[in-house]
């Protein structure tokens, strides 16, 4: 048995939400404010009912909607309760145990395997006519006292609502109706779960590990040494480990030495998980956990978790917060386990969800690698108890980290995305290759790229796909000077530049020649896009023996045609000539939601260039031809003394290595790299891509 969607209605950034879980691990991704916590919090809301929901819990358009509603002179004849809802879809198989589940079921079709379990925080249509009431009563009193006293400031129709919305808005519990024929739930078929007295905590267990976690390494603070002690405290509830739990009961008028042998059986499984997660190094901090029973207390404070080094048992706090992270969170998830087993006289639930929030928190990137490669495998036993009794375990991880998206399985990716301010969309990164499916090889390609080396675009606002390792040296350079000339010149104007480029969240991505494609990638995602390349002039420079022609580079003002593919891919409508001639403004195409600019060189000075190297030559002459002897990219430097050769030339004789090149205009900047200029193809581009607009 298995959720296999979340459907989210009105719930702060989930306007109208649907996400699909895989069987075990779904890695959610997305910039910040797309809805991550918020998918944790409904669910806990819900499930857990620990903590109530807000005025400030609506999604923002829902809250407009409902006091339009409730202020308008019309009143609606009826409507359908409205409201936060959360719908659950679950799957099961002839293999499942259907005890827990077998009062929820609407339909006996032995075709229909699905469940639909509702909950809802909603306003019927009756309460909806008393909130109109009283908040005109509200609304005459708030009157009547600023009457009295005009300094009085009367109460809006917000603040009423925040303080009285429990009032109007009630939870519902409910098992719909899924039609499989229409592949569709029905919601006016319903089973009322709370009048018909059905718990839900025997259908779904729910818990989470939030990014708030209390991990510290100060001293007064033994956060591991805290966990210990719950965990042993969740053992001894249920069957598991009971042999070890009554040895520690007869010991306890025992030496701290005899009770730290058992301590080293009692936890010797999450110990084992430790080690075998990784991530700690051998003979570097090997962890222990040792008996600190000096009053002879009983369960409280009497562990302590220590860190072997050097044959010196030193304090938990003496590491650092990432080794801490990690492995708080090994014993936290252990913890968690021995809550879904529940005690040993209770089966655990049927379905069992566990979130781990932002599990990178004090990490360094390689810890982060092996935290997604080791947890499946700790995850992978599920609820396994001694009893024989055995659950699966969902799992949600939310990250922000483009370490862990990098050595995750791509069929696991839920990618989390504002389409406007107040709602957010959920995409499997696995429908992607449907968009594939003519071009096999092209997304085995993007997906091999991205996983390697590129993961940070998932979490970009914006991205700048270039050619090579030139563009890649110089990109934040140009951007960096971009900014300076902006802010100087808005300072000029008495403002303030709102949106530096280095200050936005973008992304650089090194494509080569493949940029085309990336097109449904960037479709995908949605990001407003720069595809920084060359205009790579052609012209027929011969013949060969069979009389076919032979295309080879040529100076722009010779060529005939492109070689560029992106151009070819993009822009393949536009003739030569024209492309030539094109403004940025008509280099701007829609890829789905995507803008996206394709930036070539273009004719400045009464010159048009082929390459990067040849546009920078043409624009800085003078800045390379004074620091012609000490550049470590160029060859035949006395070309520059020539002044008949023109830049197309310089730069196909003189540049040696291209990167070096490019690091060559680094090393020889000013501070404010004032004495050279940006090529106005890149210059013109990343003012585009300035522009704030996605």
């Amino acid at each position: 048995m298995k959720i296999t969607k979340l459907q989210i209605e009105n719930f702060r950034l989930l306007k109208d939400f649907s996400m699909d879980l895989e069987k075990d691990l779904s890695l959610v991704i997305g910039k910040n404010n797309t809805g991550k916590t918020s998918i944790l919090s409904v669910l806990d809301k819900f499930l857990n009912e620990k903590s109530k929901f807000s005025y400030d819990d609506l999604n923002i358009d829902f809250k407009n909607d409902l006091e339009s509603l409730i202020k308008s002179e019309d009143i609606p004849e009826e409507f359908m309760p409205l409201g936060i809802m959360l719908k659950i879809f679950i799957e099961y198989d002839e293999k499942d145990d259907l005890s827990n589940v077998s009062r929820v079921l609407m339909d006996l079709d032995p075709d229909n395997n699905k469940i639909v379990l509702g909950f809802e925080y909603t306003v019927s249509y009756t309460d909806f006519l008393k909130i109109r009431t009283d908040y005109a009563a509200f609304a005459a009193s708030e009157k009547a006292k600023n009457d009295k006293k005009k300094e009085y400031k009367r109460r809006e129709l917000k603040e009423f609502l925040k303080q009285e919305l429990d009032n109007y808005f009630h939870t519902h519990k409910k098992s719909f109706e899924f039609d499989v024929a229409t592949n569709k739930v029905n919601d006016n078929n319903f089973i009322d779960l709370e009048s018909e007295g059905i718990s839900i905590k025997d259908i779904i267990g729910f818990k989470f590990i939030s990014a708030r976690r209390d991990v510290t390494n100060k001293e007064k603070e033994n956060t591991l040494s805290k966990q210990t002690s719950n965990l042993y405290k969740k053992k001894e509830d249920n069957s598991d480990k009971n042999q070890a739990t009554e040895n520690f009961k007869d010991q306890l008028s025992e030496t701290d030495s005899t009770l730290s042998d058992i301590y080293k059986d009692l936890f010797s499984d999450v110990i084992k998980k430790v080690h075998d997660f990784g991530g700690v190094k051998l003979n570097d901090t090997d962890i222990a956990i040792i008996s600190t029973l000096q009053h002879r207390e009983l369960l409280e404070g009497n562990t302590t978790v220590v860190y072997t080094h050097d044959d010196h048992k030193l304090p938990e706090h003496y590491n650092g917060l990432g080794y801490m992270n990690l492995i708080s969170m090994i014993f936290e998830i252990e913890i968690l386990v021995q809550d879904f087993k529940r005690d040993k006289d209770t089966k655990p639930a049927d379905i069992n969800l566990l979130v781990i929030e932002e599990p990178e928190a004090h990490t360094h990137p390689q810890m982060q690698y092996i935290f997604i490669k080791n947890i499946k495998k700790l995850l992978a036993e599920g609820i396994k108890r001694d009893d024989g009794i055995h659950r699966p375990l969902q799992y949600i991880i939310t990250t922000h980290s483009s370490h862990i998206v990098a050595d995750s399985d791509f069929d696991d990716i839920k990618y989390l995305k504002s389409e406007n301010k107040n709602n957010v969309v959920a995409k499997n990164l696995s429908d992607l290759r449907k968009q594939y499916d003519a071009e096999p090889n092209q997304y085995q390609f993007l997906k091999q790229y991205l996983t390697i080396s590129r993961a940070e675009i998932f979490f970009a606002d914006k991205a700048v796909l270039i050619e090579g390792d030139t563009e890649r040296i110089l990109l934040p350079t140009f951007m960096r000077k971009i900014d300076l000339e902006e802010a100087a010149r808005l300072k000029a104007e008495g403002k303030e530049d709102a949106f530096p480029l280095l200050s936005q969240n973008i992304s650089i991505i090194e494509v080569g020649a493949y940029s085309q494609i990336f097109e449904k990638f960037i479709e995908f995602l949605g990001i407003k896009s720069l595809i920084l390349t060359d205009i790579d002039a052609i012209k027929v420079v011969k013949q060969d023996e069979k009389g076919q022609d032979v295309w080879g580079a040529c100076p722009v003002n010779e060529g005939t045609k492109t070689s560029n593919s992106a151009i070819n891919h993009f822009l393949k409508e536009v003739t030569w000539d024209n492309l030539k001639a094109l403004p940025v403004a008509n280099r701007t195409i829609l890829v789905g939601n995507s803008t996206v600019c394709i930036c070539y060189q273009q004719e400045e000075d009464a010159y048009h260039a082929r390459s990067f190297e040849d546009a920078f030559i043409h624009l800085n002459r003078e800045f390379v031809k004074e620091r012609k002897d000490t550049f470590q990219g160029l060859k035949k430097t006395s070309y520059f003394d020539d002044d008949t050769k023109n830049p197309y030339e310089l730069a196909s004789s003189c540049i040696k290595k291209k990167t070096h090149f490019a690091l060559d205009i680094l090393y020889h900047s000013d501070e404010d790299f004032s004495n050279w200029n940006i090529p106005a193809y890149i210059k013109n581009g990343l003012l585009w891509l300035k522009e704030d607009q996605v």
